[in-house]
């Protein structure tokens, strides 16, 4: 098998032109990345908006001295921001606002713990024993910023959120405070110029069961984030008709663990045999577990399913939208591989559709089912009914 063709090993002309853009593209990214980890370390990070200056803070991972930080450095009360859904069930009433708002903002009631932000943010936590008030609608941008960079976070969509009393400028005040500044609007661009950065880093043949032939190609994005894979079978790019294409989010219960709550792993495995038998294909393993709620979040899920709730409404609970996943970064790795149209391996029909709308022709979709279990059956119907799987 020849190996893929490496467009990133040549400069096409006019494409020099465009390396200040894509540098500038990278900084960008660095910059949320950075203010993703300060997230994730349970510290506050600003958010630098057309609106003014935002301190923000994961409400599940603050602790005492974060809430300390928030006394010290905004220039009014914290409030907490939750997903409209999530706001609904902890105000115990139709959230105020739209229902495609970015964003609730709630008044947090005095002396309010770690414990009593968990049990706000969190479906899965013991019920919160007070009950906050809505408050005034936050600026749209900062709001979906905020919630933007939980979710990039994997964490869920639940911040502290309270205007910062930078009088004297955003970079004067981050540097004053040892405080991640990041514009808002870089957060919101984040899928789109995350997929732009992506780079070919390794590449080796890996014979397997199911396809002798296969070889794993890693992406990696500029910011340092997880890397993505493509499974390339075969020679794809000789093949007579579009080579068979899989998008397949990665799944640790189901493709390590084998999971019977889920169909993933005979998909993975199912799909590669399928490819070994045509002779080519290529699977696009994404790093985007639980469609795009992270491995945390969706055993979150799997909680709230096994008291009654299916898995469409358990990703929203969680503050969620029914699918997170980027699939600009699929697009990305296919024209990165030299391939600009495909025949799509799935049941999902929104697959399809994100596909062509990134620019990926697709001459078919190709069926791709396995029977049910006593385990994933209610999944399966829940795929079907509410999410539009072609079964």
């Amino acid at each position: 098998m020849r190996t893929s063709p490496n467009l990133a090993a040549t400069t096409p002309p006019g494409m020099a032109d465009l390396r200040p853009v894509q540098a500038a593209g990278e900084r960008r990214l660095r910059h949320v990345h950075r203010a993703v980890a300060e997230l994730r370390r349970g510290g506050p990070a600003l958010l630098v908006c057309a609106e003014g200056v935002f301190l923000v803070a994961a409400a599940e991972l603050a602790g005492v001295a974060t809430l300390l930080r928030f006394e010290e450095l905004a220039a009014q009360p914290a409030q907490l921001l939750l997903a409209p859904t999530r706001a609904a069930a902890v105000l115990q009433r139709p959230a105020p606002g739209a229902a495609d708002a970015p964003a609730v903002a709630l008044r947090l009631p005095a002396g309010v713990t770690p414990a009593l932000l968990r049990a706000f943010a969190d479906p899965t936590a013991e019920a919160p024993t007070l009950r906050p008030e809505a408050a005034a609608a936050p600026p749209a941008e900062p709001a979906a910023a905020a919630i933007r960079l939980a979710k990039l976070a994997r964490l869920l969509p639940a911040v502290l959120f309270a205007p910062a009393a930078a009088e004297a400028g955003a970079a004067d005040f981050a540097a004053r405070h040892d405080l991640i500044a990041v514009p808002g609007a870089d957060v919101i661009a984040y899928p789109a110029t995350v997929a732009a950065t992506l780079s070919r880093v390794a590449e080796a043949r890996v014979p397997t069961e199911d396809s002798r032939d296969l070889r794993i190609i890693a992406f990696r994005p500029a910011d340092g984030g997880t890397e993505h894979l493509a499974m390339v079978v075969g020679d794809p790019w000789s093949a007579a008709e579009p080579p068979l294409v899989r998008l397949h989010s990665e799944c640790f219960t189901g493709d390590l663990l084998g999971s019977l709550r889920c169909d993933c792993g005979p998909q993975l495995r199912g799909a590669l045999a399928r490819m070994g038998q045509e002779g080519a294909g290529v699977l696009l393993y994404l790093a985007q577990e639980g469609r795009g709620i992270g491995l945390v979040n969706k055993l979150r899920a799997y909680q709230l399913q096994d008291e009654g709730v299916d898995t469409l409404d358990a990703n929203t609970r969680l503050g969620y939208g029914a699918d997170e996943r980027n699939f600009l970064v699929a697009a990305a790795m296919l024209r990165e591989l030299g391939i600009e149209t495909v025949r799509v391996l799935t049941n999902n029909p929104d697959k399809v559709a994100a596909l062509e709308a990134c620019g990926i022709r697709v001459a078919a979709r190709v069926p791709h089912r396995f029977p049910a279990n006593e385990h994933n059956g209610r999944y399966l119907q829940t795929k079907a009914e509410r999410f539009g799987h072609l079964f």
